[in-house]
């Protein structure tokens, strides 16, 4: 590890002009990690822009300093290195013609596809906010309250309170020195978790109302269909809330969470645990992610998919005796 964070803090060093930017749909920590990264760039004197192509939704868009990040493109401008969070590919950042320029990938998801020029991937953080703070240490970066809260929130937003499968020592450790730098527990975990409004709320009962268990009760789907979204005002939310509540289910091993984006088009959110590993399910339909958290687009009637994706969980189900 030491010897990659050594090449990425010798190219920073050599640069002048750099560009961040994060995944579509960005998160929490996405969001908190890069705007942390573009405040101790800055610090160290270069002139950073942060550009995304969505704009992050609530409870993420309260975060502070969100009015930094820029939306559009990062092509044509002229940069010296673009860092990628969490995005190893075009389709994930949504920007295009990234290979004209040097990149650098931070990132901790097992699934990515490594054409960069430097290729920070580990997927045994339990968020990015840990490996970017990693960076800024360094980096020889000054963490004042701001950057360690935007870092605090990152983590606090991936491991889901602390309550995720990926937490571990190294996440404790890393939260108890951000807490010593600045960061307020107490406030982030209200700005994540007890900030809804009345429209989430009765999103949250629609979505529930959709609830279907599969395999004995041991597999859970549920929908969010634009429908919902239209009837109450929304143009989209934060969710993962809602597939925590679907995988608090006694029997429930698996949770899939089809949100349609258009007619015949749906993006697809993967959550377990125990010895499920979603990922393989997530890339045997093009997509990836975590052991325990991925996902993918698929396109069709929901009906078909359905179907489709009983079959592909029955085979893999079968294959690991579960």
């Amino acid at each position: 590890m030491e010897q990659i964070i050594g090449q990425i803090v010798k190219k920073i060093g050599e640069s002048k002009k750099i560009a961040i930017t994060s995944h579509i749909r960005p998160d929490g920590d996405s969001i908190g990690s890069s705007l942390a990264l573009y405040l101790m760039l800055k610090q160290l004197g270069k002139e950073v822009k942060y550009i995304n192509k969505d704009k992050p939704q609530p409870p993420i868009s309260y975060f502070p300093n969100t009015e930094i990040i820029e939306y559009g493109d990062i092509y044509p401008e002229d940069f010296d290195i673009v860092i990628l969070i969490e995005c190893s590919t075009e389709a994930r950042s949504g920007q295009k013609n990234l290979n004209n320029y040097f990149r650098i990938l931070i990132d901790h998801h097992r699934s990515n596809d490594g054409q960069v020029e430097i290729n920070w991937v580990d997927p045994e953080k339990s968020a990015v906010a840990i490996m970017v703070y990693q960076l800024g240490i360094s980096l020889g970066i000054e963490f004042d309250k701001t950057i360690a809260s935007l870092l605090y929130l990152g983590l606090v937003s991936d491991t889901g309170g602390f309550k995720f499968t990926n937490v571990n020592a190294e996440s404790f450790q890393t939260a108890a020195e951000l807490v010593g730098l600045g960061a307020d527990p107490i406030y982030t975990n209200r700005l994540l978790f007890e900030n809804y409004t009345k429209e989430k709320v009765l999103l949250i009962s629609k979505v529930l109302g959709t609830l279907e268990t599969h395999f004995n009760e041991t597999v859970g789907f549920i929908f969010m269909f634009k429908s919902f979204l239209e009837e109450l005002g929304l143009s989209d939310v934060e969710t993962e809330d809602i597939v925590t509540i679907i995988r608090s289910i006694h029997k429930i091993k698996l949770v899939m969470f089809f949100k349609q984006n258009d007619d015949n088009s749906f993006r697809v959110s993967l959550r377990s645990r125990n010895n499920v590993d979603s990922s393989i399910i997530a890339e045997s339909f093009g997509g990836g992610g975590h052991f325990h958290a991925s996902g993918f687009y698929i396109e069709g009637d929901i009906d078909k998919i359905k179907e489709i994706t009983l079959e592909k969980i029955k085979r893999y189900f079968e294959k690991v005796k579960i």
